[in-house]
C-alpha cells in the first residue's frame, strides 16, 4: 500500500539508500500512520486527501475537518444499519431452517425470492 500512496500522491517519494531500498523519514512514517489512523475509521483516499492538506495547513477551518468527521460518521451508521438489516434477515432465514438431513432449506428459498 505504501507504493500505492506514493503514487497517487499521498505520500512524497522517499529518498532510497544505496541499496535502492526507500528510505522514510520520521515525518513520512508519522503521515503514514495518519494515512492508516483515517483508513482505519473509514476514509476513502479522497477524503485522505483533504484531511492530509488540512492537517498541513496552519490557517485550516476547524470546523472543516468536523464536517468532514460527521459525514464519515453518518456514512458509517448507514452502513452500520444496513448490515444490521442483514444480519436480521439472515437470523430469520435461519430460524426458519431445519438444519438436518432434509433438503428443502428456508435459507436458499429465501435467496432465491431475493
Amino acid at each position: 500500500m505504501i507504493r500505492h500512496y506514493e503514487a497517487i500522491g499521498l505520500i512524497p517519494a522517499p529518498q532510497r539508500r544505496d541499496s535502492g531500498y526507500r528510505d522514510y523519514s520520521r515525518a513520512d512514517l508519522h503521515r503514514l500512520r495518519f494515512i492508516a489512523n483515517a483508513r482505519n475509521l473509514g476514509f476513502p483516499i479522497g477524503e485522505i486527501a483533504s484531511l492530509l492538506d488540512l492537517w498541513a495547513n496552519d490557517r485550516r477551518e476547524s470546523a472543516e475537518v468536523k464536517a468532514l468527521a460527521l459525514a464519515r460518521a453518518d456514512e458509517l451508521g448507514r452502513k452500520a444499519r444496513a448490515l444490521g438489516a442483514m444480519q436480521a434477515t439472515l437470523l430469520h432465514l435461519a430460524e426458519r431452517c431445519t438444519g438436518d438431513i432434509r433438503p428443502d432449506c428456508p435459507i436458499l428459498d429465501g435467496l432465491a425470492d431475493r
